[in-house]
């Protein structure tokens, strides 16, 4: 997390996460807005996030983007990949499982609704100690389209377009899974006592390799700029499976914004 002002998805990831069976999030900032950090606070007080603070660049020369032309730099992108290593050295034996991926990144399972179903289900179908790999969808933030004529949005605070970030619901229409996308940018939930090494996709080195996941059984879910922005709306696809957990989604997002002084006080539940 570094220069990071998009509370609202923040907060919807923080929930979405806590609905799929996750009980530690562990953020590594480097920097934040002062609303970020009021979530930050908020979540810390509640037991759910822990916050390690991540300044390489006080000490060393940090790049500021992926690529070494967008910045150069003595270590990538703000200490990425070290993060990635220390999070899983560091609760090793603390966590069954860590998922390793970003804020605006989440894996659904498809036929069930939590983690703690679905990891079974991967450790009967690819075997147990496996890093399992979970296929990149792009949902571009800068398309919104209603869902087909048989689905319906579920009613939304209208007050969320008030607080900075975007709104995970809006954008419900992903890319065509092209090579680029599908098998290098993909994320993963690793037993970390089975890695030696990870990097920002995958692994290095560790005990059994790694599974790519059906789709059908779960994939990635990646609300961000688009990746092939040449596309015409009528190109992506349609996917509400986020929508099956609006339920409990929206209501838990509006008290944590309305706790938090970024939603009126009688705004809807």
């Amino acid at each position: 997390m570094f220069d990071f002002t998009n509370v609202l998805q923040l907060v919807q990831s923080l929930e979405m996460l806590q609905l799929l069976g996750v009980n530690r999030v562990v953020v590594y900032k480097t920097s934040c807005s002062p609303e970020t950090q009021r979530i930050l606070d908020y979540y810390t007080h509640k037991g759910l996030v822990e916050v390690i603070p991540w300044s390489l660049s006080k000490f060393i020369n940090v790049s500021r983007g992926w690529l070494p032309s967008h910045g150069p730099g003595d270590i990538h992108y703000l200490g990425q990949i070290p993060a990635l290593n220390d999070c899983l050295y560091r609760y090793m034996y603390q966590s069954k499982y860590v998922a390793l991926h970003d804020i605006d990144e989440l894996i659904l399972p498809q036929s069930v609704n939590s983690w703690l179903k679905l990891l079974p289900q991967l450790e009967k179908k690819y075997g147990a100690d496996q890093c399992y790999m979970f296929e990149n969808n792009v949902f571009p933030i800068t398309v919104t389209l209603p869902p087909p004529t048989s689905q319906t949005l579920p009613l939304q605070n209208h007050h969320w377009q008030n607080v900075s970030g975007v709104n995970i619901l809006a954008h419900l229409y992903h890319e065509p899974i092209i090579p680029e996308t599908h098998y290098s940018n993909f994320k993963i939930i690793v037993n970390p006592r089975a890695v030696y090494r990870a990097t920002v996709h995958g692994l290095l080195k560790s005990v059994k390799g790694c599974a790519w996941v059906d789709r059908n059984i779960a994939r990635m879910y990646h609300t961000r700029d688009p990746r092939q922005p040449k596309l015409t709306p009528n190109q992506l696809i349609y996917d509400g499976r986020l929508l099956s957990y609006s339920t409990h989604l929206i209501p838990a997002v509006n008290t944590v914004l309305r706790e938090n002084g970024l939603l009126p006080e009688d705004s809807i539940q």
